[in-house]
């Protein structure tokens, strides 16, 4: 069994929501726990607010371990903290969207395309596809000129410029597989593929199923995170030297989480 958290990094409007877009995605002998933050920004499109959400994102992972969570799911498809996540995990998966996502569509046809919400987003969510090895298979990124918040006001609309934009991305760019840069655009990708004709992938269920395949992978053959190289941890000699965590670590992590709703069959986890 298979125990994920799913964690949204920043302070979330809607739990019910949040909780809602990953219910259901997993093999029913595995179990998905949704958490926010009690704080911070309610969305990440801009550097500083990543910035700030960093530290309690770094904590959350840390503490996920200490409960015994097999996987963490970062819920943003800029991949914040990914690499760092991975360095602090000495046996949890780590996984984020736009990793997740890319590797899939890459399987799924020669090309892809990512749909995002503001041209804003673009430059920092191209580095991380070309951080992946995947540029080459790039047909294009498009946008919808909407911002996070504003994908469920009118979901209508929202799925119209999906209809536009990707028709675009397959009929002009190329591409032979669509994927939605924003886990915020859960509930619309079924329509959409109905629709194109081609595979489009939910960044957030594809990031929830490849934590439950690495999951499988470390347990059936030990094939997980690489430790050596860029993934090597801190010295626990130098976090206990200088005191890192007593000086940054609150004093129960859990205070700065929100609890986005225990999905069915997923673990209560005490303190």
């Amino acid at each position: 069994m298979a125990n994920i958290l799913y964690l949204a990094p920043l302070k979330v409007r809607d739990p019910a929501a949040m909780g809602a877009s990953v219910s259901g995605a997993l093999r029913d002998e595995n179990a998905v726990t949704t958490l926010g933050f009690t704080r911070g920004p309610r969305h990440l499109e801009y550097h500083y607010y990543e910035a700030i959400v960093m530290q309690d994102l770094m904590h959350t992972v840390v503490q996920a371990e200490r409960d015994g969570y097999d996987a963490v799911v970062i819920g943003c498809f800029y991949d914040l903290g990914l690499q760092e996540a991975r360095e602090l995990s000495e046996r949890m998966v780590i996984t984020a969207p736009c990793e997740s996502s890319v590797l899939l569509a890459g399987s799924l046809g020669h090309t892809f395309s990512v749909i995002v919400g503001r041209r804003k987003w673009i430059p920092q969510m191209h580095d991380n596809v070309r951080r992946y090895g995947m540029e080459s298979r790039l047909a294009s990124f498009r946008y919808i000129d909407l911002w996070v918040p504003q994908y469920h006001e009118d979901e209508a609309e929202t799925a119209r410029r999906f209809h536009e934009v990707g028709r675009k991305a397959v009929e002009e760019d190329g591409a032979e597989t669509i994927v939605l840069g924003c886990t915020a655009s859960a509930g619309f990708y079924q329509e959409l593929q109905d629709a194109l004709g081609v595979p489009v992938i939910d960044s957030a269920l594809a990031a929830v199923k490849h934590a439950e395949y690495l999951v499988d992978l470390r347990d059936r053959f030990g094939w997980s995170h690489s430790k050596i190289g860029g993934w090597e941890s801190p010295p626990a000699s130098e976090l206990a030297e200088w005191s890192l965590r007593d000086q940054y670590e609150p004093a129960n992590v859990k205070e700065i989480w929100t609890d986005l709703g225990v999905l069915p069959g997923a673990p209560v986890r005490g303190n």
